[in-house]
């Protein structure tokens, strides 16, 4: 990172260098306001001076444009003002479009749900909604069907994503616009399981967020789009964003709109597909990164002025302000900000789709913002690696003395995000984002995730913050573990908690369960040739097949069948997962019909097998057939293939 520019440096020319560059360098729109920078704020919050901001992030992005990801917009702020505003890569690379931050339009992802939030504040200074009131008195009567605990959910547990909702895949995304329904249908066919108590557990949460949307609609008697472009986008003179579902409201952005990648290799990638939602509050946004800067823009104001978004001035601060935290030595979230540990606090958020990815930073006691979009999905390095350069991160200070310092072995384990799906088949997917926790020293821990690690040192009891390592463990952020009797029953990081591993999921019982799946796989894709060529022996020995024969080639060919079904319903999610229910239903009914073909099947096993003199060898044959179909039951059950 580099450093602040030396004092020495004569304050004229500096002033001069600023203020060629404003003029010749930094593209700067309508919008801004165009005076230069006073010179006791010329750097951003790291301290890189404003006057070699563009060749710094030029020659950050030159190692990953063209190589981990195609293109990004870039737009900076400071006092309000655009310093930065670049394009980077390609928009489309078969049409050779270049990213243009003014018009290249981009999807924000869950950046939209900050629109949301402030759309609640605005019903706040309104007195339309109590951020402690139980947020079922603004729903009609029974809409909420799937909760399992009487504590009421407020409207901060949804800004927090404290409510206690499970993560729920389906009906969340849809490759085409024709299958997305009104917001109220798609949070009734979408609502998860409540599986925390509220308040307890922070766990993402998609639907929390669109359920506070659609309180916004009750209240104001208007589709969330229509409130969101009247009294958001208006008001900050956004022309160049919608957060319509599909985009009906403003199609002229599907003109501008970049085509969407995947990572398919080094320097490698392949077109991905655009997100259309029915709970499109969670993250339907498209807009250019210009449009989403007049957003920051109107959160900080400097001396005086007066937010496009509020009518007191009050309003935004409490917006701003920290409203939850699982410990004071850690941030936490400012009314659905995410708190940022960095050289001067921040407030961020960032997004995802299933082709772009994005972050929105800014720095309210600096007036300094940064807007990160990209048209790759799950894009790290720009999104964070530059963000971090640009605010700086907090300088990590060990306490003094160890006293009262528990010791870092009692923290070791497996850890699995809260914000995770518990029924149907897709929590096995989940098992795969463990975190693994190990001691290195007294007070030092190495955090292990997705295949890379960090290190954290201890700066206050049972708070640990990053001391180095891969940028992915910038968005888990300082981290704080809950200990009850000597052992961690929760740990608080950004955006979501960990929680410990149970022990019917843990390492040792996941090799048993991949060992036995093996087994059962590879039997059962065997043994229809080995039946195969059993038959061709009879024929040629002109002797028929006996009912025990027969009844067990058919208990094997379910078994096989049972297998088949269930890739294809593993590579369809992989290949799309944004699918509705209904589009994987068929492969669970196929699941319970072929069960109960196999379990009929063994029945008559044994019944004929009581009437037939067997050899030892046949026997083993034919208990191996039965015991491989139970064990892949077994599993299947476990793991809620029939869900």
């Amino acid at each position: 990172m580099r450093r602040l520019v030396r004092k020495k440096i004569v304050s004229i020319v500096l002033s001069l260098i600023v203020l060629v560059s404003i003029f010749f360098s930094w593209p700067v729109t309508s919008w801004a306001a165009k005076a230069p920078i006073s010179k006791s704020e010329n750097t951003t919050p790291s301290g890189i001076p404003i006057s070699g901001l563009e060749g710094f992030v030029d020659n950050y992005m030159k190692d990953y444009i063209g190589k981990t990801t195609i293109g990004a917009a870039i737009v900076i702020l400071k006092d309000n003002q655009i310093v930065l505003s670049k394009g980077y890569g390609d928009a489309d690379i078969e049409k050779n479009i270049p990213v243009d931050p003014q018009k290249t339009v981009f999807e924000w992802g869950s950046i939209s749900k900050l629109f949301v939030w402030t759309s609640v504040m605005q019903l706040v200074e309104q007195g339309k909604i109590d951020l402690n009131e139980d947020i079922r008195n603004y729903l009609p009567e029974g809409f909420l069907t799937k909760l399992k605990y009487d504590s009421p959910i407020t409207m901060l547990d949804l800004m927090h994503h404290t409510a206690g909702f499970e993560d729920y895949i389906f009906e969340l995304g849809y490759s085409s616009p024709d299958k997305v329904k009104p917001l109220e249908e798609g949070l009734k066919l979408a609502e998860p399981v409540q599986v925390y108590k509220p308040g307890d557990v922070v766990a993402y949460s998609n639907f929390g967020a669109s359920l506070a949307a659609y309180i916004v609609e009750r209240l104001t008697g208007q589709d969330f789009y229509q409130y969101a472009s009247e009294h958001i986008f208006s008001k900050i003179g956004s022309r160049n964003a919608s957060i319509h579902p599909k985009l009906s409201d403003n199609m002229k952005l599907l003109e501008n709109k970049a085509t969407g990648y995947k990572p398919r290799g080094p320097s490698q990638f392949n077109e991905s597909n655009p997100l259309y939602i029915s709970m499109y509050p969670s993250g339907a946004i498209n807009g250019t990164a210009e449009d989403l800067a007049k957003f920051a823009s109107a959160l900080m104001l400097k001396e005086g002025d007066s937010s496009p978004l509020f009518q007191k001035k009050e309003t935004l601060d409490e917006f701003l302000t920290q409203s939850y935290s699982a410990n004071k030595n850690i941030p936490g979230n400012a009314h659905g900000f995410w708190e940022y540990a960095g050289q001067k606090r921040g407030l961020t958020h960032r997004g995802n789709t299933e082709a772009f990815s994005s972050n929105f930073h800014i720095v309210p006691e600096e007036n300094f913002a940064v807007i990160i979009l990209t048209n790759q999905t799950g894009e790290v390095d720009i999104r964070y690696g530059l963000t971090n350069e640009l605010v700086g991160e907090e300088p990590v200070s060990v306490a003094v003395s160890n006293e009262n310092m528990p010791d870092a072995s009692e923290l070791e384990g497996t850890y699995t995000p809260a914000q995770r799906t518990y029924h149907g088949f897709l929590n096995f997917y989940y098992e795969l984002l463990s975190l693994k926790i190990t001691a290195v020293s007294d007070h030092e821990i190495q955090l292990d995730a997705l295949g890379s690690s960090a290190n954290y040192i201890q700066t206050s009891p049972y708070v640990y913050k990053k001391i180095k390592g891969h940028t992915l463990f910038s968005t888990i952020g300082p981290i704080y573990f809950h200990v009850k009797n000597g052992k961690v029953t929760q740990i608080s990081a950004s955006t979501s908690d960990y929680l410990p591993v149970s022990t019917g999921k843990s390492t040792p019982f996941l090799i048993i369960h991949l060992i036995l799946a093996i087994l059962c796989v590879v039997y059962l894709i065997i043994s229809p040739f080995v039946l195969l060529f059993q038959e061709i022996q009879r024929r040629k020995k002109k002797h028929p097949a006996s009912p025990l024969q027969r009844w067990n080639s058919i208990l094997i060919l379910t078994g096989t069948a049972i297998v088949i079904n269930n890739f294809v319903l593993v590579a369809r999610m992989l290949m799309v997962s944004l699918r509705g229910y209904s589009e994987i239903v068929g492969h669970i009914m196929i699941n319970y019909g072929l069960t109960a073909l196999g379990v009929v099947s063994i029945v008559f096993m044994l019944v004929k097998g009581q009437k037939t003199e067997l050899t030892k060898s046949q026997k083993f044959y034919y208990i191996l057939s039965v015991a491989m179909f139970l064990i892949l039951i077994f599993l299947l059950i476990v793991w809620q293939f029939y869900r």
